[in-house]
């Protein structure tokens, strides 16, 4: 299969299928090609690249920088989670809505969230480890987020598939980020640079 994008229902929101090459050694897998990438108008150089792992019911999110926005591609290496790209474009007519996907070490797949989004995610198998691409600097100064459960927004996190609600495992600091209304209040749209 040869390196290819979705499109979602929220503008900016792609999914890309890397090319993968499989055979009874194993399989090849590439979801770079830096013309590839310019060609559709998708960032290609990264700031940073980094790992995470997770343990089943771990929530991260839903983030952002206020400052500094970083678009991020995000694909599993181990396990499997759930991730969203919730719209904070002032302007946008998509702003405040959300879609998710489930990214698998399985199917491989790629998620472009790009700046003027907030991310988040929900691990749904234990040590799961997710490869990020940044296309600017971590400024932790900058660092701003959105509460997951925000009842505006309502993403419908797949949280039967850890065994409930209660199962969510989170930090003081997410379970402290303010909501939907409050960001929206500040009227202090996402800054590029």
């Amino acid at each position: 299969m040869a390196l290819s994008i979705e499109k979602t229902k929220i503008e900016g929101l792609i999914i890309l299928h890397p090319h993968l090459f499989e055979d009874k050694r194993g399989f090849f897998l590439k979801d770079f090609e830096q013309s590839f990438y310019k060609e559709n108008g998708l960032p290609s150089n990264f700031y940073e690249i980094s790992e995470s792992k997770s343990q089943k019911g771990a929530i991260r999110g839903l983030h952002f920088q206020q400052k500094y926005a970083q678009g991020v591609y995000m694909r599993v290496i181990k396990g499997s989670i759930y991730v969203v790209g919730v719209d904070l474009r002032f302007g946008s007519p998509t702003f405040g809505r959300w879609q998710g996907i489930e990214l698998t070490e399985q199917n491989h797949t790629v998620f472009y969230i790009p700046e003027g989004f907030a991310h988040g995610s929900l691990t749904l198998e234990d040590d799961s480890i997710i490869l990020n691409k940044c296309t600017n600097r971590y400024a932790p100064e900058h660092e701003s987020g959105i509460r997951y459960d925000d009842p505006e927004i309502d993403i419908k996190w797949p949280v039967d598939r850890i065994g409930g609600k209660n199962q969510i495992i989170t930090t003081v600091k997410d379970e402290h980020l303010p909501s939907f209304k409050e960001f929206v209040a500040r009227k202090r749209p996402i800054s590029f640079d």
